[in-house]
């Protein structure tokens, strides 16, 4: 037994070495190519990101759980260590702003001050206008930019998983069971946010009720693989609410965004939203595969992959970018972008069926990379000393009570000869959705340090939780096949 853990050990404590010491000297390089420090700052964080996802591998658990979880560590072992990168990492958008001011505003000091305003932020005024700041903004903004395109990506892969027919086929108990799985956490979280904060603003109150609506369906399906349930009808009806759930999320996801922005909450508002984002995913499903075709035709002389590679980011792109012109979120384009786009497009060269390469292998790779740099940048930024508030564990407790209690009860929308119990379990987890909620609640400025640690802890707690309180509630059907 003591062979089969010597390596990985080994290995952790190398990358945990290795990851500290990038960390430490990212700042100081000030010579030669001005692109090294982001490189080796960039390198480091996905050293830690590798060093989560291996540590959750040996433990059984998802690796989104590893590297937000060693973002965490990473992230509040550096307030003691005062590593200068991962402080300036994990202020995030106070840092951004702080950029912002200085270079509008006549009198630097002042800006500064404008940007971070507590005291106990003082020291990151005279990092970034000490001779490394450059560099460590540099880099800040670097993995800013990588997150982002790292969700855009997995939001593309989720549409890209999702088959509209199969969706349009779904049953009235999927339906319904994402539809109480939406609007009840909502409910919910708003409710929370009012209960236990006294000064929560109605925008904060609806992104939380938001963010706590959102459901990944990516555990279930482990652990219903796990006990071979695969072709169930509980299954089918767990997905395919996963499905509805998603983009219900989404939608509600873009009418809060829109109301925070507009700064206003009327009917018409929220009928404009709505009706943006219909029109845009209609607009989309219906003419881009016109727009694909096109595409494709002018490059059929190009090999296979350079064509699926090519035509798929810059799909995804635009598609990304007009739904950022919209008024909606980019990840929705995102996700519209994998929901029209199929390797059956790439009829010149040969049945799609028998290509050496699919969409989703080329694609993979750059989601691989990006996607734990977002999750770890998600776990640095978790303040642990915000929960030293007694009113920030409660809001804490609230909500995660709100986010059990609120997909428990899609049960509900099942007959009882269905297992509500599992089908509640189920849509509990909230993963990698419910952090991209919060991340962009938290770029708006409607989710403040508190909430935002609060949300990344029901994230982990919900997700934790899920499979064994799943497995506990099939347990008998796992004994009959």
């Amino acid at each position: 037994m003591r062979g089969i853990f010597k390596r990985p050990v080994a290995l952790a404590l190398m990358l945990l070495v290795i990851s500290s010491g990038a960390f430490a000297v990212a700042g100081p390089a000030s010579h030669g190519d001005p692109i090294a420090p982001v490189v080796l700052g960039v390198t480091g964080l996905l050293f830690v990101a590798l060093l989560g996802r291996f540590s959750a591998r040996k433990m059984g658990l998802p690796s989104v759980m590893g590297e937000l979880t060693i973002g965490i560590i990473v992230g509040n072992l550096a307030l003691f260590f005062q590593f200068e990168l991962i402080l300036v990492l994990r202020e995030g958008l106070h840092v951004f702003d702080t950029l912002q001011n200085f270079l509008q505003q006549a009198q630097p000091e002042k800006a500064l001050c404008n940007g971070l305003v507590e005291d106990r932020d003082r020291w990151i005024i005279d990092l970034l206008g000490g001779p490394h700041g450059n560099e460590l903004l540099q880099i800040a903004h670097t993995v800013d930019v990588f997150s982002r395109y790292g969700i855009i990506f997995m939001l593309f892969l989720v549409g890209l998983d999702t088959n509209i027919g199969e969706m349009l086929k779904v049953g009235g108990d999927s339906v319904r069971v994402a539809l109480i799985g939406v609007i009840v956490p909502f409910i919910l979280g708003v409710a929370a946010s009012y209960a236990f904060t006294s000064d929560a603003s109605l925008h904060t109150s609806l992104f939380l009720g938001a963010a706590l609506s959102a459901t990944s369906v990516g555990i279930t399906v482990r652990v219903l693989n796990d006990l071979n349930l695969g072709q169930s009808r509980l299954v089918s009806t767990v997905l395919g609410a996963a499905v509805l759930d998603d983009i219900l999320g989404l939608l509600m996801l873009a009418v809060v965004s829109g109301i925070v922005v507009s700064g206003n909450i009327e009917l018409g508002q929220i009928a404009r939203v709505i009706l943006l984002a219909m029109m845009f995913l209609g607009g989309a499903i219906y003419l881009g595969p016109y727009f694909l075709r096109l595409i494709i035709r002018l490059m059929r002389h190009l090999d296979l992959v350079e064509a699926k590679m090519f035509v798929s980011y810059m799909f995804v792109m635009v598609l990304a970018w007009l739904a950022n012109l919209s008024g909606l979120a980019t990840i929705i384009g995102a996700f519209t972008a994998g929901l029209i786009l199929h390797d059956a497009y790439f009829k010149y060269w040969g049945d799609h069926a028998r290509h050496r390469v699919s969409i989703r292998d080329l694609i993979m790779p750059l989601e691989v990379i990006l996607v734990p740099i977002f999750f770890v940048l998600m776990g640095l930024q978790v303040k642990l000393e915000s929960f030293l508030d007694w009113h920030v564990v409660s809001l804490a407790s609230g909500l995660l009570a709100a986010a059990i209690l609120g997909k428990l009860v899609c049960g509900l929308g099942v007959g009882r000869s269905t297992n509500r119990l599992a089908i509640g379990f189920g849509m509990l987890p909230r993963g990698e959705v419910g952090l991209i909620f919060a991340a962009i609640g938290r770029s708006l400025g409607v989710v403040s340090d508190a909430l935002f640690s609060s949300l990344v802890l029901v994230v982990i707690a919900t997700t934790l939780l899920a499979p064994p309180l799943l497995k506990f509630a099939l347990r008998n059907e796992a004994r009959t096949t």
